[in-house]
């Protein structure tokens, strides 16, 4: 029995965040006959606010606009990892919020993420926590010569990183991240960079969507190819990691977890994210049941959907200004275009994606 009630259609879902993910979460709520109301400090004709029934426009502190917002909705998810856990636990003292502040205070911080994973057996890039220059020089002496120094938190995107090599400085790498905590990750041999997602019910149910190749261009994710064309016995254990790692989270939404595939088939996480991920959204135009529809079942208590691909799919996201394509990709037989309503396009900016889709591989 799910821990967590079913909603009826005509119910509210709350969402945290007003970005894309946000957006395309609405659209499949409303596809359910649930109504979306956005909570963000910039919901004002944001991408989910102009697809939902209600936004709220205030800070993430401010208690009183958190209790009335959540005691107008019947259930509250997110799209954002990084909304404050000390929100999130206040939240639940009216509303039913998932993930919960637990999911978030191991996703929010990458020494605490690290630590979780290796925690169940399972493994990483080698990695110290730094607090300093010196730090960072002593992780590098120990790890190195090639490295990644991260800020702990909100770095995603390639923001908030420094390489570390021969020809770097581990003083100027720290000066340049501008944070007062961060970690050093030794660089990893691999084959490519995988993406996983699983949708896990308050019942416990879990479903996987396959494995997904991810290839980045300037730290921003380009292109996604599913299903990764790597080994099978790859591919399940990139799903073991995947389920497993929801599973001790006792997670109730989705979960996506980044893999590195090494040489010589085994699988080491890179990071994750407990919300609908980029890599995911080839799912709206190739499975039965999309990332976005499965968080909403999951957080209204509704059985899960199936993740059967009808269609092998490439996604590539429109950064910048790529979104000028669009006419040509809407003249383009067979490309799916999905557009964000973003006004400004921006370098960097992701403004939408397109997904090209191509006869399931046996």
């Amino acid at each position: 029995m799910s821990r967590i009630p079913t909603l009826a259609p005509g119910a509210t879902i709350g969402m945290l965040g007003a970005g894309q993910l946000g957006r395309m979460t609405a659209l499949a709520a409303a596809q359910l006959g649930y109504k979306t109301h956005v909570y963000a400090p910039d919901a004002a004709d944001s991408p989910a606010a102009q697809v939902s029934a209600a936004a709220t426009i205030a800070g993430w502190d401010d208690l009183d606009a958190l209790e009335r917002f959540a005691r107008s909705v019947d259930a509250v998810t997110l799209e954002w990892e990084n909304v404050p856990v000390a929100t999130v636990e206040h939240l639940r003292r009216f509303a039913t919020v998932n993930p919960g502040p637990n999911v978030l205070a191991v996703a929010q911080d990458r020494v605490a993420e690290k630590s979780f994973v290796n925690g169940l057996g399972i493994g990483t890039a080698p990695w110290r926590a730094a607090h300093s220059a010196a730090e960072v020089a002593a992780a590098v002496a120990e790890i190195g010569p090639r490295c990644v120094l991260k800020s702990t938190r909100l770095g995603y995107d390639g923001k908030g990183q420094a390489r570390i090599d021969a020809a770097v400085d581990p003083t100027q790498a720290w000066d340049s991240i501008k944070t007062s905590a961060a970690i050093v990750e030794g660089f990893v041999t691999f084959a490519c960079e995988v993406s996983v997602i699983v949708a896990r019910g308050g019942d416990g149910a879990m479903v996987a969507y396959p494995a997904v190749e991810n290839r980045h261009k300037d730290g921003i994710l380009d292109v996604t190819i599913a299903p990764a064309k790597i080994a099978p016995a790859t591919l399940a254990e990139a799903e073991r990691v995947a389920r497993r790692i929801a599973e001790a989270l006792d997670l109730i939404g989705v979960l996506a977890v980044e893999l590195f595939v090494t040489p010589d088939g085994g699988v080491l996480v890179n990071e994750m994210a407990p919300r609908p991920h980029n890599s995911g959204h080839w799912t709206m135009d190739a499975c039965a049941s999309s990332q976005f529809e499965q968080l909403v079942r999951a957080v209204c208590g509704l059985p899960l959907g199936s993740v059967e691909r009808v269609a092998d799919a490439e996604m590539t996201n429109l950064i910048g200004d790529d979104v000028l394509q669009w006419p040509a990709l809407l003249a383009e037989p067979g490309a799916r275009l999905h557009l964000y309503g973003k006004a400004e396009a921006r370098p960097g900016r992701k403004m939408g994606h397109v997904t090209r889709l191509f006869p399931k591989a046996p």
